[in-house]
């Protein structure tokens, strides 16, 4: 979790300036730029948009409208809310709303309607949400510097007046004779991480000194910004594409604000959103999605967190509860579980050893960057990982009170044909574990046939409440939201033993009456 009152005090501070010139903002000023209202524009996973509806409104306090185009939600906040957004678990890209047109008339020839598309570019109220791009350029700046700070500390406390050696060998040296030592070199070797390690030592301290320089050399001398214009556009009645959108109103844009195109290295990303009849342009507020946040180990089939999210809340975990993922893979489901709901135990497993591993280096390396944030060590996460059989888990018989997993697809893991006895198998197995009456269970997969097919054969100890349609690297999937019977498992062996020993009395008794028999005849 974002430290949100520390982000938001920081974006009060923030000297809002039109020219790119220094100006002396006075307190009033700040006071009405934090109450300044706007329309914020989020791309969710498909599928999963009344979920991500709901957290706004859990957390955000705001109604939300769900877009005709599947996939984005938007809410009205408060500028001083604008850190409380980036918090949020279920959403991938930000983007405030410059205006938005619900019934856009277009013309029949391109050429008007790409002359219109020129024209649009000098009417609308750019003043706004360029306010509050300029307020999450100057948080991010900030949050990176505190980043920095927050590094410099650990290192000093962990070096505790020691003299430590900053020698990347040594530092393999000290990772490996960690508790993890055979896997850690994978995590060690991860850029990302690597960076922030450094850092932990002390083998970046220098380059804080050329940020500092570089940041006021900003402030001295005002610089062009460059941007660029993104176009996604949905519906078939458009006689034009979107690169012909994005090029007429890029150059309209530019020709108004006099900025720099860029489509790289860009300041500013201009959104023009089309979906049939409805035109929304917007800003974005993201550089790349908020779902990487705690995955360093990739597997070949990793659940981006975001969707990872939107399957725990549909179980909706209650205090204590013990959450199992059985197939867990790189841990995607029971580190974003472990990092929202702290007051739950969750237990990673996986039959594959590697996989395994990657959970294990995914949870040390959330561990690591907890500690870097807070400059302490770190009490740990209520996360535990295990290697083990799905069709025989080494858990007690009711244990369990909510099963979330992502099923293999048989596409990049597994085989459809595999499926047909590996889906009952888990059903049967799941419903051992799992607490009859209350217990739940929320699966992932592409497989739906089988699914069905499987389930079928259980509906005695699973109940079907709920299917979500999301989509998955572009393939369409179902989370299935199950509740478990009140009614008791019976192992398959206990209930041949029955029939066995039923069979045998029956013997019993046959020979036992050939025997009576001979007397009865007399």
């Amino acid at each position: 979790m974002c430290d949100i009152e520390e982000a938001t005090n920081q974006l009060l501070d923030v000297n809002l300036h039109e020219n790119q010139s220094s100006v002396q903002v006075t307190e009033s000023d700040l006071r009405s730029e934090s109450e300044l209202l706007v329309t914020i524009g989020a791309t969710v996973p498909t599928g999963f948009e009344q979920t991500a509806a709901d957290e706004v409104r859990e957390k955000l306090g705001s109604s939300c409208k769900i877009s005709r185009d599947r996939g984005k939600i938007y809410f009205v906040i408060s500028v001083e809310s604008l850190a409380q957004v980036h918090c949020l678990r279920s959403v991938d890209n930000l983007f405030v709303v410059v205006q938005e047109f619900q019934d856009y008339q277009f013309k029949q020839i391109k050429e008007e309607v790409l002359k219109d598309f020129e024209d649009l570019a000098g009417k609308l109220p750019w003043s706004n949400p360029l306010k509050v791009w300029k307020i999450n350029a100057s948080f991010k700046k900030k949050k990176a510097k505190r980043k920095k700070i927050n590094q410099n500390l650990s290192k000093e406390k962990i070096n505790n007046g020691q003299e430590v050696k900053i020698n990347q060998r040594n530092v393999k040296k000290e990772f490996t004779s960690h508790a993890l030592d055979s896997h850690i070199l994978d995590y060690y070797e991860n850029p990302a991480i690597k960076e922030e390690v450094s850092t932990l030592v002390g083998d970046d301290l220098a380059s804080s000194k050329d940020e500092t320089d570089e940041i006021s050399k900003e402030e001295t001398e005002p610089q062009v910004l460059k941007f660029r214009v993104t176009c996604n556009r949905a519906g078939e009645k458009h006689c034009f594409t979107s690169n012909e959108a994005a090029r007429d109103f890029g150059g309209a844009v530019q020709d108004y604000f006099k900025w720099k195109a860029d489509m790289t290295n860009f300041d500013v990303e201009v959104l023009l959103n089309i979906h049939d009849n409805e035109v929304i342009v917007g800003i974005a507020l993201t550089e790349e999605s908020l779902h990487r946040r705690n995955i360093t180990h990739f597997g070949p089939t990793t659940l981006r967190s975001t969707l990872a999210y939107g399957m725990l809340r549909l179980c909706d975990p209650l205090p204590y509860d013990i959450i199992v993922d059985p197939m867990c893979g790189t841990g995607a489901i029971p580190i974003e579980g472990a990092t929202e709901w702290t007051d739950c135990f969750h237990i990673a497993g996986d039959n594959n050893p590697l996989a395994v591993n990657r959970a294990a280096n995914n949870i040390a390396s959330l561990l690591t960057k907890s500690q870097i944030k807070e400059g302490k060590p770190s009490w740990g996460l209520p996360i535990d990982a295990v290697q083990w059989d799905i069709c025989n888990l080494p858990l007690r018989t009711g244990s369990v009170d909510i099963i979330v997993t992502d099923l293999p697809f048989g596409k990049r893991m597994g085989s459809k044909k595999r499926n047909w006895n590996l889906y009952p198998a888990c059903l049967r197995e799941m419903s051992r574990v799992c607490t009859p009456t209350t217990g739940r269970a929320v699966l992932l997969t592409q497989d739906t046939k089988c699914f069905t097919k499987a389930l079928s054969g259980m509906r005695h100890v699973w109940q079907k409440v709920d299917t979500v349609w999301v989509n998955v690297g572009g393939l369409r999937a179902a989370v299935y939201v199950l509740i478990r019977t009140p009614q008791a498992f019976v192992h398959p062996s206990e209930q041949d033993g029955e029939k066995g020993t039923l069979c045998s009395n029956k013997s019993f008794l046959r020979v036992l009456w050939k025997m009576v028999l001979p007397w009865n005849k007399e």
